[in-house]
């Protein structure tokens, strides 16, 4: 595989697999009273152990935990956060004619950090990664609880303080994981997709707020959030449309937010979708003023087993190479292939096929 000295690498992953049947059938267990939160763990501790061993094969430099102690890639982290609770919501969310599980998260008092469960997580997954590989991390953005969360009005009438609360505790977060030794941290976002379409700005709209109001909000919360991280952490963003089942929730091009996402905010990576003609052209990549950003295409789905053809991906980062270096470039899926338990309608075969791709078409660009 082509190494870099620093994450996010050339061939790289947005970080969810697949949940191998042994973990969702323990989880079953679990819910039934069959087997306890330890063994439970257990299990979840050698599955994980496998998942590293296997994409290490697959030649991936940057390993995670895949996720597999998550039912959600987003609500779980959120839930650890002091002053915010899982619930049951009326419906689920609708992902282009499917419908999730109905949950959701509230805040019902100050929010904070302190002891999160997914320090422990952070910890096992540093300690089977070794040091020839990087251990990669992902959390949801901050904006995922600032725009998507249920707020108690009484806790919180206004955004802004809201806002300062959220961004102290993200600031706790990522110091604490980096004192458990984490030095790629990756944010992954759904909210930046209501500027993409007509639709997510009826959505600004309905809510009271002008565009350029909540685009500042967002970087804000980025911005802030991410300022005190120590100068050998890595933090990317995964901006994402949506996964679930093989589906999305959104679409459109980032033409409207391009020179905010590329310029703007203060992330060292930005993993992009591209695997279809719902996230528009590359053109927008021209906005890229940064020499030290890194954009990672997304041009290989996570969503169908059928892979691309090389010389059409290799195009494509040619393409991108004509509106910044190619040596910011980087290559990954377009997402996870399970940002929920229920995971993207593949095998874990065509799901590592996948991988293998990604590792393959880099090492023959890059080398």
């Amino acid at each position: 595989m082509v190494h870099t000295k620093r994450a996010p690498f050339k061939g790289d992953h947005v970080g969810s697999f697949l949940r191998p049947e042994r973990i969702k059938q323990a989880r079953l267990q679990k819910e039934k009273g069959k087997i306890s939160a330890v063994e439970l763990r257990n299990i979840e501790d050698e599955e994980i152990i496998n998942l590293v061993e296997k994409q290490k094969q697959a030649g991936l430099q940057s390993i995670t935990d895949g996720d597999l102690r998550r039912a959600w890639w987003h609500f779980d982290f959120l839930e650890g956060l002091v002053g915010v609770e899982g619930f049951e919501a009326d419906q689920g969310i609708q992902f282009n004619g499917v419908e999730t599980k109905a949950h959701s998260v509230r805040v019902v008092d100050k929010v904070d950090f302190n002891d999160h469960p997914m320090l422990e997580d952070y910890k096992f997954l540093h300690s089977v990664v070794g040091d020839d590989h990087v251990a990669k991390f992902t959390i949801p953005s901050p904006n995922m609880l600032f725009f998507r969360g249920d707020v108690d009005k009484e806790v919180y009438p206004e955004e802004e303080v809201l806002l300062k609360d959220l961004t102290q505790a993200y600031k706790k977060a990522i110091q604490a994981f980096y004192d458990a030794g984490c030095r790629y941290l990756q944010l992954d976002d759904t909210s930046w997709a209501v500027f993409f379409s007509e639709k997510g700005l009826k959505m600004i709209e309905e809510r009271g707020q002008m565009p350029d109001q909540l685009r500042r909000l967002f970087v804000q919360a980025i911005n802030e959030s991410i300022a005190d991280r120590p100068e050998d952490m890595t933090i990317t963003m995964h901006i994402c449309r949506g996964n679930f089942r093989s589906t999305y929730t959104s679409s459109g091009g980032y033409d409207a937010v391009s020179e905010t996402l590329f310029n703007e905010l203060k992330v060292d990576g930005l993993f992009l979708e591209y695997d279809d003609e719902r996230s528009g052209g590359l053109e927008p990549l021209r906005h890229v003023k940064r020499s030290d950003l890194k954009v990672v295409l997304g041009l290989v789905t996570s969503k169908f087993p059928e892979l691309e053809n090389k010389e059409n991906i290799k195009a494509r980062i040619a393409e991108a190479a004509e509106y910044l270096p190619e040596e910011q470039l980087c290559l990954s899926p377009q997402c996870g292939f399970a940002s929920t338990e229920e995971g993207n309608i593949l095998t874990e075969e065509e799901q590592w096929a996948k991988i293998r791709h990604v590792v393959e078409i880099a090492e023959e660009v890059w080398n």
